[in-house]
């Protein structure tokens, strides 16, 4: 399992705040990716990116939690001088578990080799 110290240091991921969220996430990210493994041909370009693609599921999983309990995704408004943000609607970020899907397969993909076509042919 990747830890925080992957996911900061080495993959310089700064969304997701603390390594217990990460660690849940991260394990999510994990199963969807051996789920992968089962249904398609997956290759690692190189000893890294495995681990880089779960960090970057990571990261879209915790970004659709954010906008699901309305602290995270497109800011329609700020002010400075009371600090205060108000977040667009997630009208403008497909939260269906289609689009999810979608977006943690886009986001495996940036660091993986995945092909969904026949294996022998």
């Amino acid at each position: 399992m990747i830890d925080y110290n992957f996911y900061y240091c080495i993959y310089s991921g700064r969304s997701i705040p603390d390594g217990e969220q990460f660690m849940q996430l991260g394990a999510q990210a994990a199963a969807q990716l051996a789920r992968y493994k089962r249904i398609y041909t997956v290759t690692a370009p190189d000893e890294n990116s495995e681990a880089m693609a779960i960090c970057a599921m990571a990261d879209a999983l915790y970004y659709f939690q954010c906008v699901q309990n309305g602290t995270g995704g497109a800011v329609s408004s700020a002010s400075i001088g009371s600090v205060s943000v108000q977040y667009a609607a997630s009208g403008t970020v497909d939260l269906s578990p289609r689009g999810q899907a979608a977006e943690l397969y886009r986001c495996a993909r940036l660091y993986l080799d995945i092909y969904r076509g026949c294996g022998g042919c």
